[in-house]
């Protein structure tokens, strides 16, 4: 690769070489590892955006958290957690639509103090394609949930 593909440091760098260093951190799991996971305590948690949960349906039980409001909402410590982010050992397993911004996301919250957050591999569509269970999307998208 020629010094201009290169970080200052050495590196690789762009988005593809980014996320393959980021994934090296995360025990990445599948959709059926990841429905036995929320089976034992693990949160599952879905940063798709609402028109993707609108046409694709929603996983059930899995907490929707937009992106942006990520950090905000599973850190226990935070003044604005969710009641379900009660521990720094929670596992959380990270959902989008394919499995690329959740392997950032779950890096982010794993730099926060989540050691155990990681994500699905291939995302919502490959929970979609495993023929677990998806419920109807809705209008409405993260009601009852205060802005951060």
């Amino acid at each position: 690769m020629s010094a201009a593909g290169r970080t200052g440091g050495g590196e690789p760098r762009g988005i593809d070489a980014y996320l393959e260093r980021v994934r090296e951190g995360l025990d990445r799991v599948d959709a059926q590892a990841a429905r036995a996971a929320a089976a034992e305590g693990a949160l599952l948690v879905d940063i798709r955006y609402q028109a993707l949960r609108e046409r694709d349906g929603l996983i059930p039980g899995a907490l929707v958290v937009e992106r942006n409001e990520l950090e905000w909402r599973l850190d226990p410590d935070g003044s604005h957690r969710l009641p379900e982010a009660t521990d720094h050992g929670l596992t959380v397993i990270v959902i989008c639509n394919e499995g690329y911004a959740s392997s950032l996301a779950a890096a982010e919250l794993q730099r926060i103090g989540l050691p155990h957050a990681t994500d699905l591999i291939g995302g919502f569509q490959a929970w979609r394609s495993a023929g677990l269970p998806v419920e109807p999307g809705h209008d409405g998208g993260d009601e009852g949930q205060a802005p951060v």
